[in-house]
């Protein structure tokens, strides 16, 4: 069981005979008297373990007791591998922290739970290796990027099936060299001299594909993962409890902001859009589904 217990933090200004008291209010891990999270010490400072819960974000889709974040701080400093989390309990993003900036291996996730993007960052920028995923967990890009952050070496684009899209190299963030293209069943498509980032147009050569492609159905809807309705979340009018959504709807969340509108089957969401909400209630995504998958982001229409 925790313990709660509040901190008075007396911060007297030099030279004055003002204190300025600050009340925050923390919890004891409950396996040590000596391990504390959410701990801010004498001098105003957050140090060691934090942890935000959904009572901690406001206007938010998280649940009160339900964890949103957490990380380390060294005198106020974010420090080590900071966790962000999706509404759904699925990873936001995995982060490495040095003197309170972003520096190290960092993982971005789709909210599927599967990963969008990964590689080293630092300075405000990818370099190294980095590669992007589909929602459907195959590689969409394989970037090579130089301390400057700029692609330098061997690029390569895929397609969602897997297959080599665009393969060729780059310096200093601009392709040299034989650029080539590749048709969706793997067949070569083009081949493009560049010099400099600037294409040698004498040098384009087209290529027809050899073998017909079939492209890979869709996953049947009851095979693909499914998206839950949160428990703030029903139609304008609904009344029937408990709630069992089928076929269209349009969902509203608290604050009568519309949160999913498509088609839904025994309260998954399937197919439409999902509107996804900063902490102060202000609309930062639509993500688009198809059968259960996140399939990208549409526009926020003003």
């Amino acid at each position: 069981m925790n313990i709660k217990f509040t901190i008075s933090i007396i911060a007297f200004a030099t030279n004055s005979i003002i204190g300025q008291v600050v009340a925050q209010t923390f919890e004891l891990m409950p396996n040590s008297t000596k391990d504390t999270i959410n701990y801010i010490d004498v001098a105003g400072r957050k140090q060691g373990k934090w942890v935000l819960f959904g009572k901690h974000k406001q206007n938010a889709c998280f649940a009160p007791t339900q964890k949103a974040e957490e990380g380390a701080y060294k005198e106020n400093r974010k420090i080590g591998i900071w966790m962000e989390y999706f509404c759904n309990g699925n990873p936001k993003n995995k982060v490495t922290f040095a003197n309170g900036r972003p520096d190290g291996y960092a993982i971005i996730y789709h909210e599927n739970g599967k990963i969008e993007e990964e590689g080293q960052w630092k300075n405000n920028r990818w370099v190294g290796n980095f590669k992007q995923y589909y929602a459907n967990g195959e590689v969409q890009h394989e970037f090579k990027f130089n301390e400057s952050g700029k692609r330098e070496g061997e690029q390569v684009y895929k397609y969602e099936n897997g297959e080599t899209a665009i393969k060729g190299n780059f310096v200093n963030g601009k392709e040299t060299g034989v650029i080539k293209e590749f048709h969706e069943n793997g067949d070569l498509k083009a081949e493009k001299t560049f010099n400099n980032g600037n294409v040698d147009v004498a040098s384009i050569k087209i290529y027809d594909p050899k073998k017909e492609f079939v492209k890979k159905a869709d996953a049947p809807i009851d095979n693909a993962p499914k998206l839950a309705i949160k428990a703030d979340e029903k139609p304008i009018d609904a009344t029937k409890q408990p709630l069992v959504l089928n076929g269209k709807h349009t969902l509203y969340n608290a604050n009568k902001q519309i949160t999913k509108d498509g088609d839904f089957k025994n309260n998954l969401f399937l197919t439409g859009k999902a509107y996804i909400y900063n902490e102060n209630g202000i609309l930062t995504r639509v993500a688009i589904y198809k059968n259960g998958v996140y399939a990208g982001d549409g526009v926020i229409e003003n």
